[in-house]
């Protein structure tokens, strides 16, 4: 492990005014180093959800300085942030979030094409990252035309696809059966072993005990931050 990819200040959120002002993030302070596989948990109203939108950059604390990979995204302009989600971080949704009238190969795709990669290198790169996850055989294949568990594989080869410096998954096996939450869990597993950082917003346990380090929030604030070892796979 190196230097941090993600480094929260006392970062806060607080939405609405006066009376009705919600406090979703009271001062957050978190490092998270290269190499590190983290599950983020806690109850509705906790503030993982709040904290995943700006760890990914969609949305800004209050108050408080988040650096990205030693950047300190408050200073980027619309445009910057948008090149950072694009290269710096891949997305994992509960939800997919594929095309539905496209191709595995072309879901793949699409964001070394909004990053200006040039066509060869695009279909070679996402055949790679396919290949990664298993699905070299269904790179053809359209969502529909898939399982859950391996649509959700083709989300991960999306978010590994750019050699993001993070992943970031929000309940990636919310919409899985068992086998095809192990099986994303296993490839969460390889990922991680590989020296990505990993970071999973989860409410379940056994997808929080894959991971090497258990962050629990609660009310705004991370109340319990413990290292654990990962369990065999």
């Amino acid at each position: 492990m190196s230097g941090p990819v993600i480094e929260l200040q006392r970062v806060t959120k607080t939405y609405g005014t006066a009376d009705a002002q919600v406090h979703a993030l009271a001062g957050v302070d978190l490092v998270i180093r290269r190499g590190e596989h983290v599950a983020v948990m806690g109850a509705s109203g906790s503030g993982k959800s709040t904290l995943m939108n700006i760890v990914g950059c969609l949305d800004t604390g209050s108050t408080g300085r988040y650096l990205l990979d030693g950047v300190d995204v408050r200073r980027l302009d619309d445009r910057q942030l948008s090149w950072v989600r694009n290269r710096k971080i891949g997305f994992v949704f509960q939800s997919f979030n594929l095309i539905a009238r496209t191709s595995a190969l072309r879901n793949v795709e699409l964001p070394l094409a909004y990053a200006g990669v040039p066509a060869a290198e695009r279909r070679e790169r996402a055949l790679a990252a396919l290949d990664r996850v298993g699905l070299s055989a269904r790179v053809r294949h359209h969502p529909s035309e898939l399982s859950g568990g391996q649509q959700q594989r083709v989300a991960v080869a999306r978010a590994i696809a750019t050699d993001p410096v993070l992943l970031l998954a929000d309940e990636p096996t919310g919409a899985l059966d068992t086998r095809s939450t192990a099986d994303v869990l296993d490839l969460f597993d390889e990922l991680a072993a590989e020296g990505r950082t990993l970071v999973v917003i989860t409410h379940e346990d056994e997808v929080a005990e894959r991971a090497r380090r258990v962050i629990r929030m609660s009310d705004g604030v991370v109340v319990s931050d413990r290292s654990q070892r990962a369990l065999a796979g």
